[in-house]
């Protein structure tokens, strides 16, 4: 797998109330560019929803009282994300990655859409423990973070803020897809 030179990868990671989008808030959206992670975005949001699970907002440390006085609309943030994205991309297609991208990407999803009108990553993501599994062969419990850093020699911290998860993600995407034979090869 390489990226073309029409793609784009983007690293994208979030911090939510709870564990499904519209129930719960997505209290924070953060993402880099794969081999440039100085180029990113971070945004913290007002909740949408009075609803939360304690061990989400224990994780993350974000108040839902504070960020409904400090932080952005989902309309703005939505906004500012898709403009980043466009610009990040300039001509090429973006591509959303994440760590157990399910999670993060339907959030982004669900308020890109409600709140922008629009998804510019589409309607797919690439999930980082998938493409473990495809490269190693190895069982669901060899995709955990910390097994993955090690296998990579990656000593990156995992502080649940969301823009630095994201250049964490890249960081061991970008030496992920480096040691793919195919990646050495493509000539795309």
């Amino acid at each position: 797998m390489s990226e073309s030179k029409d793609e784009v990868y983007i690293s994208v990671d979030i911090e939510a109330s709870g564990p499904i989008p519209g129930e719960y808030s997505m209290l924070s959206v953060g993402a880099c560019e794969v081999g440039n992670v100085k180029n990113g975005f971070y945004a913290e949001l007002q909740p949408i929803s009075e609803k939360y699970v304690k061990e989400a907002l224990d994780v993350c440390g974000l108040s839902m009282e504070k960020l409904r006085k400090t932080g952005m609309s989902p309309c703005e943030a939505m906004r500012k994300f898709a403009e980043w994205t466009k610009w990040t991309a300039k001509e090429r297609k973006p591509v959303f990655v994440g760590y157990n991208a399910g999670f993060d990407w339907s959030f982004v999803n669900y308020y890109f859409v409600r709140f922008a009108g629009e998804n510019p990553y589409g309607v797919s993501a690439l999930d980082i423990k998938s493409v473990w599994l495809g490269m190693t062969g190895s069982s669901w419990s060899g995709t955990s973070k910390t097994h993955i850093k090690r296998n990579l020699g990656i000593d990156a911290e995992h502080t649940h803020n969301a823009l630095d998860d994201a250049k964490e993600q890249a960081i061991i995407f970008q030496k992920m897809i480096g040691r793919l034979p195919i990646a050495k090869n493509s000539k795309s």
